[in-house]
């Protein structure tokens, strides 16, 4: 059974978000509904979801993102496929799909983060073309509101 690619629509918000829970992201369809609506308004970034057989099986995030420092590359916020659905090219569609649309951004660079511990995906995006780059650790702190 082949894999259609759709951009992503709100009314994806309840199968992306049970998607995200497999990977430990605890998001209600309330919030990706949200999520999606903020995505499809912003130009600078995109998302798709791969549907097999009328059940969606995957989804992707991206943004195109700048630094003052080096040239502007399109980042891979998200990316996660059905473990049920895992290792059958789903995931390679996905990101073709954000590399084309990266291109009609005219931007030449694709990048992504992924946690250290996760080193299956770690071959996952080796395979699909990435070379890593380089490893860091990511500092959060809350903002103050006043």
């Amino acid at each position: 059974m082949s894999i259609t690619i759709r951009k992503i629509a709100p009314a994806y918000a309840g199968a992306l978000a049970s998607l995200s829970q497999q990977f430990g992201y605890n998001v209600s369809a309330e919030e990706m509904e949200q999520r999606i609506g903020q995505v499809l308004a912003r130009k600078e970034h995109c998302g798709f979801v791969a549907i097999k057989a009328d059940q969606i099986v995957g989804w992707i995030h991206g943004f195109h993102t700048f630094r003052l420092e080096s040239e502007p590359f399109v980042e891979i916020g998200g990316l996660v496929v059905d473990q049920n659905f895992r290792r059958q090219g789903i995931g390679q569609q996905l990101v073709h799909k954000v590399n084309e649309w990266a291109a009609d951004q005219s931007v030449g660079r694709l990048r992504v983060r992924c946690h250290t511990a996760r080193t299956d995906t770690h071959v996952f995006y080796q395979k699909t073309g990435f070379t890593e780059s380089k490893e860091q650790k990511v500092f959060d702190m809350p903002v103050t509101l006043q």
